[in-house]
């Protein structure tokens, strides 16, 4: 970690903050995710200095492109600031991303801030089924990396209306027929486990198109307590929605679906984890470390 800059909670936010950083308790519930945790002095403490900064290296690259638009007598297309965020499941990576639209876009009103997940790129359980690889959805081998770097592409070629595939969590698959659009943004925030992994087979590396990445770190007992808390309140929610992926084991036996949801973290999330995810944490340019709570106790900048 020679090459990050450490910096507790509290001088985190003794940072400059940005202005007008404002968020209700109301809104800050709708966009949490189950079982997550976050509260208004995380915004003060953590997201507000975020905010201003990835605001700073937004600017940056915008002068950078007015350089070169300049220098080459071209009108280059500009593409979007693009922020990775990766990852454990259950750790919170879809809270930081929705807090980050919503903070970018209320600071910034001038921005146009659009957020997607990867998720759009998982093979459908169909084609899991046919490859063999349903027990190993959520590895690098269950994504369709060649759909998504052409899509990256589109994104830097600054291409006007770009579609990519929806996930859908109550389905707990693709959503047949169902497009999400990538309309020209300022700033396009990217959200999944696997923004920031290595290609194994030569193709393109996702994250070489970000300009900007956050790793959310926890201890694995910390990610596997919060992964078995989460999938018991889905469970619990799910119980009376037949459409539901959880509706079935919600209404089975209670002990049967918790060693089911023991047997994938410990089959799948875990060594998924271990061997894929975790090993890509050096690769951001920021980390967050989480303690007990959900707590960010840590904050790693990287500067070379």
């Amino acid at each position: 970690m020679e090459n990050y800059l450490r910096f507790s909670r509290d001088d985190w936010a003794n940072l400059q903050a940005a202005d007008q950083v404002t968020i209700t308790k109301d809104e800050l519930a709708k966009i949490k995710s189950l079982g997550d945790v976050v509260d208004l002095t995380d915004i003060r403490e953590i997201y507000a200095s975020l905010i201003n900064y990835l605001h700073v290296v937004y600017l940056g690259k915008r002068h950078s492109q007015k350089k070169q638009r300049a220098f080459l007598q071209k009108e280059i297309k500009l593409a979007p600031f693009i922020i990775g965020i990766s990852g454990s499941v259950a750790v919170g990576k879809s809270t930081t991303a929705r807090l980050l639209q919503l903070l970018l876009s209320r600071t910034y009103p001038e921005l146009k801030v659009h957020l997607m997940t990867t998720d759009g790129f998982l093979y459908s359980n169909q084609e899991l089924t046919r490859r063999n690889l349903m027990a190993r959805k959520g590895f690098p081998e269950s994504y369709d990396m060649a759909l998504l770097s052409n899509f990256l592409k589109d994104v830097q070629a600054g291409k006007e209306d770009i579609i990519y595939p929806l996930y859908s969590q109550d389905l707990s698959d693709i959503v047949p027929g169902k497009y999400g659009h990538v309309q020209n943004p300022d700033i396009l925030i990217i959200e999944g486990i696997n923004t920031l992994q290595l290609p194994t087979n030569g193709q393109i590396v996702t994250s070489d198109f970000f300009d900007f990445s956050i790793y959310i770190d926890a201890e694995e007992e910390l990610i596997e307590k919060w992964y078995m808390q989460r999938f018991v309140k889905v469970m619990e929610l799910n119980k009376n929605n037949p459409d539901n992926f959880y509706y079935a084991m919600a209404n089975g036996p209670r002990d049967d679906a918790l060693k089911l949801a023991e047997e994938t973290w410990q089959m799948v999330n875990l060594v998924n984890l271990r061997e894929y995810i975790a090993p890509t944490k050096q690769r951001a340019s920021l980390i967050l470390h989480k303690t007990a709570g959900h707590l960010i106790d840590q904050i790693y900048l990287k500067h070379f």
